[in-house]
């Protein structure tokens, strides 16, 4: 039996990933009658296009630089690590954790504080698709500006909306939200009004880089009846792979940030449990037989 392999094909306006080696790589629109230039020669585009995802390339002129190049898929964790961006971003162990613990699925339908540079709003946007949709707010109009053309650029443009507004003090105008996503620098403060957009048994993630900010919004979570409340670390270690020197990679990032789940519920007191009596109960302890006293 032969097994034939069937592939897209990169079309013109296609993002592609293009990488030379480990440190070399990069996320790039096609564009008919362009070109990529890099120090190791130049990739026309014209070339890159109806040739499946996964092929090589080789960079012009042939004669003098002839370097091979791969043009693969971009993954959802490319878009966080290559695209143009300003500000500090959510890590891809870290979004991927959002995304698991989050309840991120098809369908969802997703508010986000703090949009940055739109590396998380990409991923998101990819994975609410077909019928879910991401609607992101920031109050810098550089972080705006920046995360659109990101956004466009993923082509999700379908998916995600982006707006200017300031998450405290703006009436968002959202009902029914599965997933609250706060990455802003006083998360505690937005607690509160956000909680009215969520569903119940929706979730709250919270994104911070420091120990105070999650200490003050853990205790805002309980304060608004929030539920199975966690708060995680994650610290990823790569590994380098050698014939005889397979080893911890020297270098690494240490920490990236804390994140915060909460669940959102209608809170009730326990009529059962919870009950106080009408009247103070005193236990007579006269005598009762003291330990080993029988």
């Amino acid at each position: 039996m032969v097994v034939r392999m069937t592939s897209e094909l990169i079309n013109e306006n296609d993002l592609v990933y293009l990488v030379y080696d480990n440190r070399r790589k990069w996320l790039i629109t096609v564009k008919k009658g362009e070109a990529f230039h890099t120090n190791r020669g130049y990739i026309e585009f014209n070339d890159l296009i109806n040739i499946p995802f996964g092929s090589v390339i080789f960079s012009k002129p042939f004669d003098t630089q002839g370097y091979k190049f791969y043009a693969l898929k971009p993954l959802p964790s490319d878009y966080i690590l290559h695209m143009s961006r300003k500000t500090q971003i959510i890590y891809p162990e870290d979004a991927g954790l959002i995304l698991l613990y989050g309840g991120i699925s098809p369908g969802c339908r997703i508010l986000e504080a703090g949009c940055g540079s739109g590396a998380l709003t990409c991923i998101l946007g990819n994975y609410v698709k077909p019928n879910g949709h991401v609607y992101s707010f920031d109050n810098r109009e550089s972080s705006l500006k920046r995360a659109k053309m990101n956004i466009n650029k993923a082509q999700l443009d379908e998916y995600v909306t982006i707006q200017y507004a300031d998450i405290l003090k703006d009436d968002l105008q959202l009902q029914a939200i599965d997933t609250i996503v706060l990455d802003i620098a006083e998360p505690w403060d937005a607690v509160t009004k956000v909680k009215n957009y969520l569903k119940l048994s929706g979730i709250l993630v919270s994104f911070s880089p420091t120990i105070e900010q999650v200490k003050k919004t853990t205790f805002e979570l309980r304060k608004n009846d929030f539920f199975d409340i966690n708060t995680y670390e994650l610290i990823k270690r790569t590994m380098q792979v050698k014939e005889n020197a397979t080893r911890p990679q020297v270098r690494m990032i240490g920490h990236t940030g804390y994140l915060t789940f909460g669940r959102n519920i209608k809170n009730a007191i326990n009529p059962y449990r919870e009950r106080k009596p009408t009247e103070n109960e005193m236990i007579d302890l006269n005598d009762m037989p003291l330990r080993g006293e029988f």
